[in-house]
């Protein structure tokens, strides 16, 4: 890092918004948030440095930058050796999202790198996963597929609108969570506010979207062709993961939940008065938030309080922090692999 740059320190953001036909209100009743009257608001992206929604700084020295801006500014020291893949597309590599599905979204899939590089332009592809923040009685995903399920009698189905017999459904509740590879077909289906980590990209190929129309009255384009393409017919009727558990001390409960080669989350639980230390020695960036509950996040003499749902980047060249709390808390914690 350049030596006149302001020391880093924990950073929080102002949401972008997106007003998606299939969202609702549950982000006010349910987080407590302040919504723009009259809107059913979809998707608030909580970290996020793209064309379609770059988020701003809220704190520090560094207020009022774009997320973009901030990356062009601190490159690496930012995001973190292990971002390398990113940096080489002069991407940010990850995308934060709460999503409330008040509605069901379309069935859909999303590419990998290799296809998204050779046919959207600098888009990534997109790995994503899901920890589902509330259900309502009955709710649950379609992800994968069914027993017998091709490309060839699926694109059938497709046309003459059969293609549920095709699709594997899976009952979800609160506290679950959904890792969802590149190819991976899926829908989230209504009655579910989920927070949503995934690769920075916003390609998604619809196969499917129920018929409904969008709101200029239209129906949604649907991207079948590319859909196909991309589509892991391989991933027949997969179950909800297990989280497998890391750390058990001091009154900290640590469990991994989701890894790739994109990103690792861990979900953390600790007792009142507990504290966990760690540092960011360059590698990489963390990504922290607080799901129940609240915690301080603390570097040096810098310091943010995190409360439910909230999130806050830790900059890869940071150096120490420690978090803590005064009363119960359940926190996701997110970094890049080797």
């Amino acid at each position: 890092m350049n030596h006149q740059e302001p020391q880093l320190y924990p950073l929080l953001f102002k949401p972008v918004l997106k007003d998606y036909i299939w969202g609702g209100r549950n982000l006010e009743t349910h987080l407590g948030r302040t919504l723009p009257p009259h809107k059913d608001i979809a998707e608030s992206w909580e970290i996020a440095a793209h064309e379609h929604g770059d988020v701003q700084v809220q704190n520090g020295v560094y207020a009022g930058l774009t997320l973009s801006q901030l990356h062009k500014k601190l490159e690496l020291d930012l995001i973190g050796r292990r971002a390398q893949w990113a940096q080489d597309r002069n991407k940010f590599p990850l995308l934060v999202k709460l999503l409330d599905a008040n509605r069901r979204l379309s069935v859909q899939v999303h590419p990998n790198d290799d296809y998204a590089l050779a046919n959207e332009g600098n888009e990534l592809g997109k790995t994503e996963m899901w920890v589902i923040l509330h259900a309502e009685e009955d709710a649950a995903v379609i992800l994968g597929l069914k027993e017998g399920a091709t490309p060839e009698n699926f694109a059938v189905a497709i046309e003459d609108g059969g293609l549920e017999t095709y699709l594997h459904n899976i009952p979800v509740q609160t506290g679950d969570f959904i890792c969802v590879p590149s190819g991976s077909l899926h829908a989230i289906l209504g009655g579910v506010l989920i927070t949503e980590i995934q690769q920075n990209s916003d390609v998604t190929y619809r196969v499917y979207d129920w018929n409904r129309t969008g709101q200029d009255g239209k129906p949604r384009p649907l991207h079948v062709e590319q859909a196909l393409d991309v589509i892991n017919f391989e991933q027949i009727t997969p179950q909800l993961p297990q989280p497998q558990l890391v750390e058990q001390a001091d009154g900290v409960e640590r469990w991994e939940l989701c890894r790739n080669r994109y990103f690792v989350v861990e979900r953390l639980r600790l007792d009142p008065g507990a504290a966990v230390s760690g540092a960011c020695s360059g590698a990489t960036m963390e990504i922290w938030g607080a799901i129940e509950g609240a915690a301080r996040l603390a570097a040096g003499e810098n310091a943010v309080t995190l409360t439910a749902v909230q999130f806050s980047l830790l900059p890869a060249a940071l150096g120490s922090f420690s978090v803590s709390c005064d009363g119960a808390v359940t926190l996701l914690r997110t970094y890049l692999p080797d």
